[in-house]
């Protein structure tokens, strides 16, 4: 694989296993077939989700022993206010215990029952919690999102045509405010240019709607802002981020994710109003507005990764990674999402199984098959994830992928390889793949929680 020397070393490790064939297949049924229900333990490499699974820096680890664990007035909290206020340039904070917690406050506080919320595609979370605050969702993503061979460089860009075409149809008063991931993790982890989030903002701003970022891994987005976008290659990340988080009224953020520890998140805004209103909904549902429902200890951890997670070589090398292990698995012929994202290659599995409908859950097959085979742990992102309406109807996404996730600065290249291999080799055999149907189907967030059994072992055909 060409990836290029860590800009760490290593001085911990953990142990993991392989087990054996059968006994995977044992788990896979204990399991339901559903990749969140298997153990841990059980688990060789785990690419199921790079949220609260990184690997902290030495600093990081010391700064846990800072954390002022006093209920109220806690100078932790001070650190991650201040480490919020200059890397991305929001005035004020409200720490939450993770990124949902975020979405939560910001629901409850912009959205009145009947108003719209447009979106560069849909989250899970974020969708679930405007729905149930009686918000309305919205795509608004360009058509090219829908397409995982275009090779367009920017296919999370938000489509000022349909955004437009909904506040002409609505009214800008049926707008609680448009949510714009950077990158959009349900189109395969595919960033956001700067150029549109500016025309985004203006046009918001002429309107009087609100533009919110989901930050969760911005930094993955500045750093193909720069790699992209021609105007911004002689910035460094840490000033493409703030001139992004500059087009927004506030941004939500799992902090899980780019600033790499295990527990926590935020909402940050120079709104004061909503300010307001977020701080006092903390303290119902997360705790008092400077814990947000984290111990000391976290904050401390979470202000140190904010300072360290815009480092150009980092980034650079955890997208490098990423990259490398996309193109193994297309050496293998397995397809993908094109261009590779940041944190993760995405495979289209309607390519993989074309065999199967969607009724069948192809992604949710597939992922399960693939921890049959080598004991790699992966994510559905697909009809299973994307849920049922009020009414009960499915969503049916466009999209059916398998995430493969990497946790930043946990895995190496051989692992890697060995990923791809895996992958490869039940390519060359996915005649024979059958689909899924439910046994168990919870009523939200069913991806978390659903049991399913294998349908009908297909019969083969010839290629």
């Amino acid at each position: 694989m060409n990836i290029p020397p860590e800009p760490y070393k290593i001085k911990m490790i953990e142990s993991i296993s392989l087990l054996s064939a059968p006994e995977r297949r044992a788990r896979l049924v204990d399991a339901g077939y559903n990749t969140f229900l298997l153990r841990s333990p059980d688990v060789y490499i785990d690419l199921l989700t790079d949220s609260g699974t990184n690997a902290m820096t030495d600093t990081q680890w010391a700064a846990l022993m800072r954390g002022d664990e006093a209920y109220a007035g806690s100078r932790s909290y001070e650190a991650l206010e201040a480490a919020i206020q200059q890397t991305y340039g929001y005035k004020f904070v409200v720490p939450t215990h993770q990124g949902r917690g975020a979405e939560n406050l910001l629901s409850k506080s912009l959205i009145k029952p009947g108003d719209h919320v447009p979106g560069n595609m849909y989250f899970t979370t974020t969708r679930l919690h405007q729905e149930l605050a009686g918000g309305i969702f919205d795509d608004v993503i360009c058509d090219e999102a829908h397409n995982p061979s275009i090779e367009a460089p920017f296919k999370g860009n938000v489509d000022l045509k349909k955004l437009e075409a909904l506040v002409k149809s609505v009214g800008a008063s049926k707008i609680a405010y448009i949510s714009v991931g950077a990158p959009v993790n349900m189109a395969g982890g595919q960033p956001v240019s700067l150029e549109n989030l500016t025309a985004v903002s203006d046009y918001c701003r002429s309107k009087g709607i609100k533009v919110v970022l989901d930050a969760a891994r911005a930094v993955e987005n500045a750093w193909l802002i720069q790699e992209r976008e021609k105007a911004w290659r002689s910035y460094s990340v840490a000033e493409i981020l703030k001139e992004m988080c500059s087009r927004t009224d506030a941004c939500t953020m799992s902090a899980k994710k780019d600033a790499n520890v295990n527990i926590g998140g935020f909402l940050a805004t120079n709104d004061a109003a909503l300010f307001e209103s977020a701080r006092n909904l903390c303290v119902v549902y997360e705790g008092l507005h400077t814990y947000g429902g984290l111990a000391g200890r976290d904050l401390e951890a979470m202000a140190v990764g904010i300072r360290e997670m815009v480092q150009d070589d980092f980034v650079g090398h955890r997208i490098m990674q990423v990259r490398a292990l996309g193109e193994a698995l297309e050496s293998f012929g397995v397809p993908i999402v094109k261009p590779i994202g940041g944190h993760g290659v995405f495979i289209d599995a309607k390519a993989f199984l074309p065999h199967l409908t969607q009724d069948e859950l192809p992604a949710q097959a597939l992922a399960a098959w693939i921890y049959g085979e080598c004991g790699v742990r992966t994510m559905e992102r697909g009809i299973v994830s994307a849920g049922r309406g009020e009414d009960g109807h499915e969503h049916r996404p466009k999209l059916e992928l398998v995430r493969l996730a990497l946790p930043r600065r946990v895995y190496t290249a051989s692992h890697l390889e060995f990923v791809a291999e895996g992958i490869g080799r039940l390519y060359k055999r996915r005649d024979s793949l059958p689909g899924l149907k439910y046994t168990y189907e919870p009523k939200l967030l069913r991806f978390f929680q659903s049991r399913f059994e294998p349908l009908p072992v297909p019969v083969a055909t010839k290629r």
